[in-house]
């Protein structure tokens, strides 16, 4: 993956409400094999919704990224 590929945090801050475990991965900078195992241990940095397919929610991210 090159940086220029990642999303800006005003783009993030543009997505719908909640984004699949991928798009919140490739925000993040990590494989989304990686999140998955975040998620799957309980560790992920963002609040994940499960029904039935996880989601992300959008704000939790931009929070994230804000504060780094």
């Amino acid at each position: 993956m090159v940086v220029n590929d990642l999303p800006t945090l005003d783009e993030v801050r543009g997505w719908p409400a909640t984004v699949d475990l991928t798009r919140a991965a490739l925000a993040l900078g990590i494989s989304r094999s990686q999140m998955y195992a975040l998620v799957k241990r309980g560790e992920a940095p963002v609040r994940v919704l499960d029904y039935g397919a996880k989601r992300v929610v959008t704000a939790s991210l931009v929070r994230l990224l804000e504060a780094a």
